[in-house]
Order: C-alpha cells, then sequence, then structure tokens
C-alpha cells in the first residue's frame, strides 16, 4: 500500500480510505499488507516511511513528492501487487510494478483535472501533479473507483483507459468507530442543546464550499446554530477569507462555533452525533466519507448534489440533495439554508432520515465488504 497519509498523520479521506482498508485487508486469510508513507518515522511493524532527499528539502512540494516516490520504488521488495492512492504516491506505484513486473493498481480518491483551484495552491506544481497522475492511471493494470460517478469522470478525464479496467470499490465507514450517542462536545463548546445544531467537519480547501456554507448560514432560521469542524487551510488566502466570512457572519447572528483545531476522531463523532442535520456543501466530491460518518452516528444529511454523494445519501430519504451550479453559487447557498431550514423546522423528519441513514450504512458500507472486493481485484491481475 503506497500513500501520502497513513496514522497520525491523516488528514483527509484519501487517508481515512487507507487506514481502513489496510486493516480490514489485514484480517483476511493469506493476505499480508505493508504500508510504504511519507512523514514522520513510525513504530508499528509493516509500515515503512519515506522522507524527502535532504538535497531537495527546497524544492517545490510536487518535486519533493516525487523524489519520495523514486525512494518508494527503490525500498519495495517481494511483493505479488503495488496499491497506490493519490497523485502523491502514484509515481511510486507506477515504478514499483515496472522494476519487479508486477500489477500496479491505482485507487481514484480525486482528480487533478476537476480540481484546477489547486494551481492556486500548487502553482506550477499542479502541472507536475497533473502529469504523475496521468501517468499512474493510464498506465496502472486496474484503477479502482469509490464511486460509479467516480467511474465516469476517470473515463471522461482520461480516455485512453480501458474502461475495463476500472472497477468500482465504494469507499466505507466502521461502524466501531462511528455511532450514535451524544458526548460532551456540545457542552464544552457552549451549544444549546435544545436548539437545531448544524455541523460541517473538512478542511478548508474551495473542493470542500466551506465559503458557500458560510454564506447560506447568513440565510439560517433564528435558532439554528453551526459547529464548524474547519481547519488546515489550503493557503493563507483562503485561510482569510473564511476568517473574514466567519467574522461577518458572527456579527450577523450568534450560535457560530468554530473549531479550527483538527479534533481527534472520538470528539469528530461526537460533534456528528450532536447534530440534527450535518452538510456536506462540497462542489467536487468523489463519494464523500464524511457523510458516511454523520450517516453512521444517526445524523441525517444536507449535501450537494455532485460526484458520488448521490450514491451516499438517497434524497429524500437520508438526507437532502441541493444542486450545484458554477454558474449561479448564490442559488446553491439559498437552496443549502432552504434545505436546513425546512429539516430544522420538522424534528421527526430530520430523526427519521438519520435512522434510515444509519440503517443504509450498516447494510451497504462496512470495510469488511470492501476489504474483500479490492482483495478480488488483486487476484484477478495476479
Amino acid at each position: 500500500m503506497f500513500t501520502r497519509e497513513y496514522p497520525p498523520e491523516v488528514y483527509g479521506g484519501a487517508g481515512v480510505h487507507v487506514t481502513e482498508l489496510t486493516r480490514f485487508m489485514r484480517r483476511i486469510d493469506d493476505v499480508d499488507v505493508d504500508v510504504h508513507c511519507m512523514g514522520a518515522p513510525r513504530d508499528e511493524d509493516g509500515v515503512i516511511v519515506h522522507g524527502v532527499d535532504p538535497e531537495l528539502e527546497g524544492a517545490n512540494g510536487a518535486i519533493k513528492t516525487l523524489s519520495t516516490g523514486l525512494r518508494i520504488a527503490n525500498a519495495a521488495r517481494d511483493l505479488d501487487v503495488a496499491h497506490s492512492h493519490t497523485w502523491y504516491a502514484g509515481l511510486g506505484g507506477h515504478l514499483t510494478g515496472l522494476l519487479y513486473d508486477i500489477p500496479h493498481v491505482v485507487t481514484a480518491h480525486s482528480l487533478e483535472p476537476d480540481r484546477p483551484w489547486k494551481r492556486e495552491q500548487l502553482g506550477g506544481g499542479y502541472d507536475v501533479s497533473s502529469w504523475s497522475e496521468k501517468n499512474a492511471m493510464e498506465y496502472a493494470d486496474a484503477v479502482i473507483a469509490v464511486s460509479t460517478g467516480m467511474r465516469e469522470a476517470i473515463l471522461r478525464a482520461y480516455p485512453r483507459i480501458d474502461a475495463s479496467r476500472v472497477h468500482v470499490v465504494l469507499n466505507g465507514v466502521d461502524t466501531q468507530k462511528w455511532f450514535p450517542g451524544k458526548g460532551d462536545i456540545a457542552a464544552g463548546l457552549g451549544v444549546d442543546e435544545s436548539r437545531p445544531i448544524v455541523a460541517f467537519v473538512g478542511r478548508i480547501t474551495r473542493q470542500k464550499g466551506v465559503n458557500h456554507l458560510l454564506k447560506a448560514a447568513a440565510h439560517f432560521d433564528d435558532g439554528i446554530q453551526l459547529v464548524l469542524c474547519a481547519g488546515a487551510p489550503d493557503t493563507p488566502e483562503i485561510a482569510a477569507e473564511t476568517q473574514t466570512l466567519v467574522d461577518e457572519l458572527s456579527r450577523r447572528r450568534g450560535g457560530i462555533h468554530w473549531i479550527k483545531d483538527m479534533l481527534p476522531p472520538e470528539k469528530i463523532r461526537e460533534v456528528y452525533a450532536a447534530a440534527d442535520i450535518f452538510v456536506c456543501p462540497s462542489i467536487y466530491e468523489p463519494l464523500g466519507i464524511v457523510n458516511l460518518e454523520a450517516m453512521a452516528c444517526g445524523t441525517a444529511v444536507v449535501a450537494s448534489r455532485v460526484g458520488g454523494i448521490p450514491e451516499v445519501v438517497v434524497d429524500g430519504e437520508t438526507g437532502v440533495l441541493v444542486d450545484y451550479s458554477e454558474a449561479d453559487p448564490a442559488a446553491f447557498e439559498r437552496g443549502l439554508a432552504e434545505a436546513v431550514n425546512a429539516l430544522a423546522a420538522d424534528s421527526d423528519r430530520t430523526q427519521a432520515m438519520g435512522q434510515a441513514g444509519l440503517a443504509r450504512v450498516h447494510k451497504d458500507f462496512t470495510w469488511d465488504a470492501i476489504a474483500r472486493q479490492t482483495v478480488d481485484v488483486y487476484r484477478s491481475l495476479i
């Protein structure tokens, strides 16, 4: 397993996916998994950490990442399959497959062509990351898409890929980690549990639509509270923009609680469970693992109708989907506010959606099944 993120350094959905997939694959008989990751040293069996060539410490971030990919390929030994996640690890997986004549599998958690705003963060590094992803995807022996919508996006972005090589294996959620039951997070934040609580969990990036949520929240009905668990901004500019929006919103209304620090999972679970409504305003989302986590905690979801989200959130049953249009963001923001206000005013409907979401997660999104489906893809290649 080749990845940028691995515990304790996990900041996004891809890291959660790799963590849980590895954990559940290791429970399958005759499956042995090593993890090659980036970052700080880990004292854990089967985890090999790779840094950056010291000569490149001052280089563009994309070049440093490719340097780490070379180290991964050099270190990988005695493998049957190389499985890379995201463009960060794509070069390492591609070269490992070539060096040892073994299958290389890529899981696509997002696509660089569908995230043009990353140029704002990476500059010319965006062209390097785009090349790395394209190379890994087009030469991979198999590509795993985390949703049917993602499969369609892959084939649209990379038409050279044979459709028969693209397999859909959905993301999952561990219901032992994400479950209903309120803790003390609401009291610690000073949230009034007798009034509706809306929550957001995610990074501050264009993709996650935090700015749209904050503009929508200006139209929330009186009494609705917003708990914003949003940190790790992509750039200083988007951090400043978010701060301005929060300040403006706080001047207009009360009940705004912004948690900038990245909370541990057990506290994030309490945020989901304390909320009546979870909002996912992403403008791009291959699947949206946060929606699964919220549903596993018995919380109704309001989300944008983009990417793979409709494969998770059933409109009118487990939540409400809102159309997103790049041409008319104000309409999207009004739609988010209207959906939140309608659910906040009907607690019976909101609770019923939360219970339906919980049942759907237990039925269709367990990691045990996903791990076995992934191993089936491996075996088809060996």
